[in-house]
């Protein structure tokens, strides 16, 4: 058995690549469109697992573990990301992150006030998970004092 990758729905895929690509760091691997069935599917990867995927001949089944954007072009309502659980990354530093993030507008949940993790959520409500690699880093202002914002 091998873990292929978590499915997402989106429901601004603009706003989602701006996110995961953009914001967080992940890179766009492939991409579907589907006029027949009216969605966009968007495969993205961690930095470093995109060489799997674009192997030749590589298929989906050959590729790192991956997030699947699912875009259907007619309008649905998603209720709350919350039941869907998180995607969880490996960071290098948790506060540069977590700094980057915010200097995007991405509001930082659950701070890494413990120098080891924290929590984001996607512009659908998806939480996101961001664990330091390694030991925790010493904890450190801003974030040592930094309340939770919402749910994560």
């Amino acid at each position: 058995m091998k873990y292929l990758h978590t499915m997402v729905r989106v429901t601004d895929l603009e706003a989602s690549l701006d996110f995961y690509c953009a914001k967080l760091g992940l890179k766009e691997v492939s991409r579907v469109d589907n006029p027949a069935g009216r969605f966009t599917l968007v495969f993205l990867c961690a930095p470093g697992d995109e060489a799997t995927a674009n192997q030749p001949g590589a298929t989906t089944l050959d590729r790192s573990p991956a997030v699947e954007l699912t875009y259907n072009w007619d309008p649905e309502e998603y209720g709350g990301g919350r039941n869907f659980g998180h995607l969880a990354y490996a960071v290098d530093d948790i506060y540069e992150t977590c700094a980057r993030l915010q200097a995007g507008g991405v509001t930082i949940n659950r701070p890494p006030r413990d120098g080891r993790m924290a929590f984001v959520r996607s512009p659908d409500g998806i939480s996101v998970e961001l664990l330091q690699v390694g030991p925790a880093k010493t904890p450190a202002e801003p974030w040592a004092s930094m309340p939770n914002v919402g749910t994560w």
